[in-house]
């Protein structure tokens, strides 16, 4: 009836199919590190400067010239950059600087959100640039009281602009800028 030969095949096939019969083996999808960042306590900076506002105490911060700060966040890679400018009758040259530094990322960028800020009982009147994509800075900011005083605050991150990766601490830091815009104070 059968031949040897096939036999044989049958005898050796059939484990062989049985122990091949498992799940396929698939790749895992890539993932991401879980960045947790410790909540945010504030603290209030003052100095010699016309102005006075509140930093995270996780923050390093540093005077520059002409009441201009460097805020660090060493874990994070990544320096808020505050400059200030006294008005001498150039707001509108100020204000066109400061809106130009923010869209000259548009290139880079996928999208630029705004959003005023305007607290006339303190006199501080501006505006938060929230720069979503692979641009080199993603939160900017300028304020002023519109008569003497001219801030600008812009952060940037000390890796590659990749923004899926530097999310958690944009995020963080971009909370950061806000509050110390809505605490700003002028002296």
């Amino acid at each position: 009836m059968f031949h040897k030969k096939t036999i044989s095949f049958f005898l050796f096939t059939i484990p062989l199919l049985l122990l091949s019969c498992k799940d396929n083996v698939l790749p895992k999808p890539s993932s991401y590190l879980r960045l947790d960042y410790p909540e945010a306590r504030y603290a209030n900076f003052e100095n010699n400067c016309p102005f006075s506002f509140e930093i995270n105490e996780k923050a390093t911060i540093k005077a520059d010239k002409n009441c201009g700060f460097s805020i660090t966040y060493p874990k994070m890679k990544a320096t808020i950059y505050l400059t200030y400018k006294p008005i001498n009758n150039n707001i509108n040259n100020l204000l066109r600087d400061a809106q130009k530094l923010t869209y000259e990322h548009v290139i880079k960028a996928d999208d630029i959100l705004e959003q005023p800020y305007i607290n006339p009982d303190k006199k501080v009147y501006g505006m938060f640039y929230q720069v979503n994509g692979d641009a080199a800075t993603n939160s900017q900011f300028y304020v002023t009281d519109s008569t003497r005083h001219f801030i600008t605050g812009s952060v940037y991150f000390y890796a590659k602009p990749n923004f899926d990766s530097i999310m958690p601490a944009a995020s963080y830091i971009k909370n950061d800028m806000q509050r110390l815009m809505e605490t700003l104070k002028w002296k």
